[in-house]
């Protein structure tokens, strides 16, 4: 009961649409503009830089506050080893909260791209994804200052997410916050790391589209496509 109870807050926490409430507040459906998405790129877009880092923040703390919550209720918040067991159910914790940003119920099973969510429970699993959630927001924003694209740089993060693991189990290794062998202390982050790079590919499958048709907006951009 105690693990299906962790499951059920962390989707209803992600499935919270802040991008359309923010929109609504505005008197604005976001998903009538634009790309037609309820994530912070869209919102931004749409209302302004300043509702952009509203939502962003918002999606971010509706994936890390779950997160840290399980991990404080199983016992391992703040340790780099733990049975492979209860490693599965933080970790499947907080890809609940990225589903439920996605496939949130409150919109016919409709949401965002996931990257703040993604974000915010990578940030979550303390300290075993925090340092590689951190250094793959760093290339997000390097990548970004280089295309002034923000799905160029969800995708590279997509990408890079499992490369940031890996190195940061092996230098936890070097350090010696990891005793015993560390692929049987890494496969299962490395593991979950592989499905959100792979559900942030996906979900900006229409991206790559535009990407492709050099229809994609750069920042400040008013967007070329319309919602379908």
């Amino acid at each position: 009961m105690r693990e299906l109870l962790l499951l059920a807050i962390a989707f209803l926490s992600g499935s919270i649409p802040f991008g359309l409430l923010i929109g609504k507040a505005k008197g604005i459906d976001v998903r009538k503009h634009g790309s037609g998405n309820i994530g912070a790129s869209n919102v931004g877009r749409v209302l302004g830089r300043k509702y952009f880092f509203i939502c962003f923040a918002l999606d971010v703390m509706k994936g890390l506050l779950p997160t840290l919550a399980a991990g404080k209720v199983l016992g391992y918040l703040g340790q780099f080893e733990m049975p492979a067991r209860d490693a599965g159910m933080w970790l499947a914790v907080m890809v609940t909260a990225v589903l439920g940003h996605v496939f949130s119920p409150w919109l016919k099973f409709k949401g965002g791209k996931g990257v703040a969510t993604a974000l915010g429970a990578l940030l979550g699993v303390f300290p075993a994804l925090t340092l590689a959630g951190a250094a793959d927001f760093a290339l997000w924003l390097i990548a970004l200052a280089l295309w002034r694209t923000i799905s160029i740089s969800s995708i590279i993060s997509g990408f890079m997410l499992p490369v940031c693991i890996v190195i940061e189990f092996f230098i936890a290794r070097q350090l010696g916050w990891i005793e015993g062998p560390i692929l049987e202390a890494m496969w299962p982050f490395l593991l979950v790391g592989i499905i959100l790079g792979s559900l942030v590919l996906w979900t900006h499958r229409s991206n790559m589209k535009r990407l492709r048709a050099g229809t994609e907006p750069k920042i400040g951009q008013k967007p070329i496509v319309t919602p379908t």
